[in-house]
């Protein structure tokens, strides 16, 4: 029997499980859901494997890991069983399947990966040198999780990411970095009405702010600067005292995240410059205007924040898209394509420890984060059969 045929016939299976993982609401932002959501990941995974995962949890979220054969680990599976779904959204977003579609709030970010990954790694001839690792917090840019991943990639000759797939079900052969900052002003409160001369604005700080970041972007290069949340102020006449707003900068190359970072930290207004370091991820710099050149609104600025994930560029993934291009051929399934995407993943942290990285490797569909998220059902078995013949190649011939 086939690997395809198999997996074909492991369908109804894979369904089951997908129901299971979706049904347990798990946002990222919600400890409790996310503990609960392990729970499951853990017991569907365990049915699976024939194993239990080892439970790791940092800053009160919860990563699952299963480490298969006693040598060193030469595949890293990944994936996460956080969504950006709110509890109650089942109720408004049920778990459906209905003409070959399957739905439900995470069905394609990316609970139906991890199925995916269970029934696969099932699959293996030989399971040795295998680690899946499944995380918590993926959504919220892996803040506990960023070093975990990151240490199960290092040394391994390939990271698979179950993230879902791009439209048409191209493999994300490259991601953009991403930086993240926020920019706070400070200024000096004041009655609207009676004396507004004495106060120091806010909102025209930051509306000046916004423009000059803005600039900063290159379409040519791909690179994008979007001022995005901002807040100012207290009351509708009250001169605003304080406010900040948000910045998410998306890059193709380090060199541009680079320019990005030292453009920001060297961004003024009419003024001078100073700069501190906090730590090794979080920077700061206080902007300060001339005394009297802006009487109504020399606010200082302080901007917070840095690089969040390198880029995955496409020398990364490679060699691994090759391979599946190869595999799929012998599978007898229509001809891979691939995609670079403008989103990040957990990938970009493997590949930035210079492991080969294939992304995009879960469900195919549509509408992540959205009212229409999807999983077309018929693309599952052949798409877990190329995980389970990739994941077996790499192992048999590493390089």
């Amino acid at each position: 029997m086939s690997l395809l045929t198999r997996m074909q016939d492991a369908l109804p299976g894979l369904l089951v499980d997908i129901e299971e993982l979706v049904t347990c609401e798990s946002p990222s932002d919600d400890l409790a859901a996310v503990a609960r959501s392990a729970e499951v990941v853990a017991r569907v995974g365990g049915r699976r494997l024939g194993v239990a995962p080892e439970r790791i949890v940092r800053d009160g979220r919860t990563h699952l890991r299963w480490r298969f054969g006693a040598g060193p680990a030469r595949v890293l599976l990944l994936g996460h069983h956080d969504t950006v779904w709110p509890i109650g959204s089942l109720a408004t977003h049920p778990f459906t399947v209905d003409g070959g579609v399957l739905r439900g709030p995470g069905c394609f970010d990316m609970k139906a990966g991890l199925a995916m990954i269970f029934h696969a790694v099932a699959a293996l001839p030989d399971r040795d040198g295998v680690t899946i690792l499944v995380t918590g917090d993926e959504e919220l840019g892996s803040p506990s999780s960023r070093t975990l991943v990151e240490q199960e990639a290092t040394g391994c000759a390939a990271a698979l990411v179950l993230e879902a797939a791009a439209p048409g079900g191209a493999l994300k052969t490259e991601r953009k970095g991403v930086s993240l900052y926020r920019v706070r002003a400070t200024g000096r409160a004041a009655h609207a009405g009676l004396e507004p001369e004495r106060g120091v604005n806010t909102t025209i700080a930051l509306a000046e702010a916004v423009l000059a970041v803005a600039a900063l972007a290159d379409p040519a290069l791909g690179t994008t600067v979007t001022p995005t949340l901002l807040t100012s102020g207290t009351t509708t006449n009250t001169v605003p005292a304080a406010g900040e707003f948000a910045i998410d900068v998306r890059v193709r190359t380090r060199t541009e995240q680079s320019r990005i970072h030292t453009s920001l930290l060297g961004v003024e207004r009419k003024g001078t410059v100073g700069s501190r370091q906090r730590d090794e991820q979080q920077l700061g710099t206080s902007l300060h205007v001339e005394e009297g050149a802006l009487p109504n609104h020399a606010a200082a600025l302080e901007l917070v924040g840095g690089p969040n994930r390198p880029p995955l560029d496409a020398a990364s993934s490679a060699g691994l898209y090759a391979r599946a291009e190869k595999l799929a051929a012998e599978l007898g399934l229509p001809a891979l394509t691939c995609a670079a995407v403008g989103g990040a993943s957990d990938g970009n942290f493997t590949a930035g420890v210079g492991t080969p990285t294939l992304d995009g490797l879960g469900a195919v569909g549509g509408g992540a984060h959205a009212d229409d998220e999807h999983v077309l059902i018929a693309e599952l078995p052949a798409r877990t059969a190329l995980l389970t013949a990739l994941t077996t190649d790499l192992l048999t011939s590493p390089h």
